[in-house]
């Protein structure tokens, strides 16, 4: 039996951002992941953006985390070291009725404290030549990380405070006690573990729903049961290498970003992600897909050919809304009133969860303080 004052359920971004904050208190900290690796699921399977907050709701959790946590991040990159690139990002239109949704996302954006400004048809092809639209919007602020080194920052910032992080250990069961939360972890070849703590932190990403449950909270009840959707990344030939400076989005669509060109530090590029609701968690890219893709990139991309595009990776976006419901917010909050004190869950951590992931940690600090 360890004791700690806190346990933290999930090495991703969001769930060792936590660790290293919480750590700086000098309390006792332990993270519990189910993987052998950190950071193998949400966090490592998405674009790698730094998003500057454009689109997320007045007030929400999203806009709030998103720009308050960007520059936290970009502060930590440059501090520690971690590969980033503020490269900016270009969402384009490419009809009249696009160039609407635009104007409203630079309101919005303008609201959330994002820098935007919108552009014409010729400052387009000046920022990037190979694209067609007739209008764009330009985002200095977005940029792109190496995610997997941003993780190895909070992990070493976490444990050179005395963090102890857990690898392989699933949470099987939990329990709340009179001396706190009891938490019994399994190996992958079947050796059990216990720890005892104060506090718990749901950070489990994709299984965030399933750790609630297990700490008794209702989450059918209280509609915090996760809809997984899958995003698919296809990889542009290599002639395309380095022929864009920066990110290019489209309009986006109601439970993504669009089909969009992202690159990463070593300037190979990709299209994705698109969505796709699932049951169970795969990552497999239908290379048939490729024609999907093509189409969609030349709306704003004319030039390129189905036969250029190969299967990447696939991700898995843990939402809380489902096909055509209304777009959730973070879910970070004491689950006190719901049962479960000492409990904080944080479910629904999508896009721009890396992005906001020190500021969400500052948020749960806050909580447990």
């Amino acid at each position: 039996m360890e004791d700690v004052h806190t346990l933290i359920i999930g090495a991703g971004a969001v769930g060792l951002a936590c660790a290293a904050v919480l750590a700086r208190r000098g309390e006792p900290v332990a993270v519990l992941e189910r993987n052998r690796k950190p950071g193998q699921e949400t966090s490592a399977r998405n674009s790698g953006v730094i998003h500057a907050g454009l689109y997320y709701p007045t007030g929400s959790l999203k806009a709030r985390l998103c720009v308050a946590g960007r520059e936290l991040l970009y502060a930590r990159c440059a501090r520690d070291g971690v590969p980033h690139r503020r490269c900016g990002k270009l969402l384009v239109a490419t009809d009249a009725a696009e160039v609407g949704k635009l104007e409203a996302i630079a309101r919005q954006a303008a609201t959330n404290g994002a820098e935007v400004t919108m552009v014409d048809e010729a400052d387009v092809v000046r920022r990037v030549p190979a694209v067609r639209a007739i209008a764009g919007l330009w985002s200095p602020a977005t940029g792109i990380v190496d995610v997997h080194g941003l993780i190895d920052s909070y992990r070493r910032e976490a444990e050179s405070r005395d963090a102890m992080l857990v690898l392989d250990h699933a949470a099987t069961a939990i329990e709340r006690r009179a001396d706190g939360w009891h938490v019994t972890a399994r190996t992958a070849a079947g050796a059990t573990a216990q720890i005892r703590a104060a506090w718990l932190v749901n950070a489990a990403g994709l299984e965030a729903s399933r750790i609630a449950a297990l700490a008794g909270v209702d989450v059918d009840g209280l509609g915090l049961v996760l809809k997984p959707c899958k995003g698919d990344y296809f990889t542009l030939a290599a002639k395309y290498t380095g022929f864009v400076e920066h990110l290019v989005y489209p309009v986006p669509v109601h439970a993504g970003l669009g089909v969009h060109i992202t690159f990463d530090l070593a300037g190979r590029m990709m299209a994705g992600p698109d969505t796709e609701y699932v049951t169970e968690l795969r990552y497999d890219v239908d290379p048939a897909k490729a024609a999907v893709f093509g189409a969609a990139l030349r709306r704003y991309l004319p030039g390129v050919r189905d036969d250029e595009l190969t299967p990447g990776y696939a991700g898995i976006r843990p939402k809380l809304q489902g096909p055509g419901e209304p777009v959730r917010d973070f879910v970070v909050e004491d689950a006190g009133r719901h049962g479960a004190p000492q409990l904080i869950n944080l479910i629904g951590i999508e896009s721009p969860g890396v992005t906001a992931s020190e500021a969400i940690a500052e948020l749960v600090a806050g909580l447990i303080a």
